[in-house]
């Protein structure tokens, strides 16, 4: 018999207790397979699988009948694919609001409900939400999380050696992505895991969100071109011009948009919201949310691409690094209460990442591979940025850092600038 594979600890771990003392029911959501029901089942006194085949049946017809009867057991309880039955939200914020208790219930799935017509309260006072995402480097181990973001912003970080990572296996880490199940396999089982990921999704997952039936041939096509556009502010309209070369035919922009919302719903993209700081002189700001995968793995994985592959096509290479320092740096500000931005101005100027704190501060982020021009490019660009915003009306940036895939070091320049490995970074 198998021995179980121990838990690895995630980050999600202190923001779901700290979310289960504040409020009656905590929505654990993310995309399949980054590990939502494991980590909750590690806080969970009992749980319910709404999805057990033996049980799935009486579960749902529960879910509409006598819903109290599935919240019976020891708290926190979990309720694992909730979105299986909407209408669980609703009894739950009632049950919740007799109760008079937090920490009652953990709601984990894969997508938002269906049918949000269902459910008539907004769970405002009695829920809270938080997003789960692939392992970052540090939760995986490949990062020594000798850099902390946090300190960062306290301008507490001192140079400190990196992980010693190769492009090589920089590349393959990329290729094999952040899900926790990979992490027991061979490469080369980690890598067909990636590409499962993404037949899982045309073939099963776009359609079962909401019963609409999505052609897998045309959602494969669709995340090609995604994947080709990462880290870009492109619209729908330039989606669908390089989608127009399919001899079967195309499909409209409405279409396009339909397929684009429902990866979004079972959380296969995420996209970026700009940044709109005050400047000193009035500069226009592109709005346009800004194209991204929520691992690098599935853009890897659609274009058809290994780690040999990246090797040979650098610039495709720092497209897809730029995906996961993306993916990583939302995990670590999630932790800090924060939120990734994308800036750009209609002169060109762009910032990769703008780390954003509740509390108001933010620090300037480019992303490069590696290699002293692309660092000192980087640099430039950040101090650029740093001098355009007007402080009398904002703080100015904590810092301004060149995120690098590869390096052994991180350090702070002499003009300020931290050069930071993605390899030492954590939250």
């Amino acid at each position: 018999m198998d021995t179980p594979l121990a838990y690895i600890p995630r980050i999600a771990d202190n923001m779901l207790q700290e979310q289960l003392a504040a409020a009656g029911v905590v929505l654990v959501q993310g995309p399949k397979w980054c590990g939502k029901t494991t980590t909750a089942e590690q806080q969970a006194k009992s749980v319910l699988y709404l999805d057990a085949p033996k049980t799935r049946q009486a579960n749902l017809l529960l879910a509409e009948t006598d819903p109290e009867i599935l919240f019976q057991g020891d708290t926190p309880r979990l309720i694992d694919e909730w979105q299986l039955a909407p209408k669980l939200w609703d009894a739950a914020r009632f049950e919740v609001s007799r109760r008079r208790l937090p920490g009652q219930f953990i709601f984990t799935g894969s997508s938002v409900p269906p049918d949000m017509s269902q459910l008539t309260h907004s769970g405002t006072g009695r829920f809270a939400w938080l997003t789960m995402r692939p392992m970052s480097l540090h939760e995986s181990g490949e990062s020594n999380g000798v850099v902390s973001l946090e300190a960062l912003f306290k301008g507490d970080v001192e140079s400190a050696i990196a992980t010693d990572m190769s492009l090589h296996e920089l590349a393959y880490l990329i290729c094999r992505g952040g899900w926790p199940g990979s992490l027991s396999l061979t490469s080369k089982a980690a890598l067909r895991q990636a590409i499962n990921y993404v037949e899982a999704v045309a073939n099963r997952d776009i359609s079962r969100v909401d019963g609409v039936s999505r052609s897998p041939e045309f959602t494969r096509r669709l995340l090609r071109s995604y994947a080709r556009h990462q880290g870009q502010q492109v619209p729908i309209s330039t989606l669908s011009k390089d989608l127009e070369s399919n001899k079967n035919g195309n499909m409209t922009e409405e279409t396009i948009g339909s397929y684009i919302n429902a990866l979004r719903k079972i959380f296969v993209v995420e996209d970026m919201p700009a940044w709109n700081p005050n400047l000193r002189s009035k500069t226009s700001i592109r709005t346009s949310d800004t194209r991204y995968f929520v691992d690098p793995s599935i853009a890897a994985a659609a274009l058809g691409l290994g780690p040999e592959d990246l090797i040979g096509d650098l610039n495709t290479f720092g497209l897809l690094f730029e995906t996961m320092a993306i993916r990583d740096l939302r995990v670590y500000v999630d932790a800090l209460d924060g939120q990734v931005y994308h800036y750009r101005d209609k002169n060109g100027l762009e910032c990769d990442a703008v780390v954003h704190l509740r509390n108001g501060s933010f620090g300037l982020i480019e992303i490069k591979l590696g290699g002293d021009s692309l660092i000192e490019t980087g640099a430039n660009t950040l101090k650029q940025l740093a001098d355009k915003i007007d402080t009398t009306k904002m703080r100015p940036p904590s810092f301004l850092m060149v995120l690098t895939g590869v390096g052994q070091y991180a350090y702070r320049r002499e003009d300020g600038v931290y050069v930071v490995p993605i390899g030492c970074l954590r939250n």
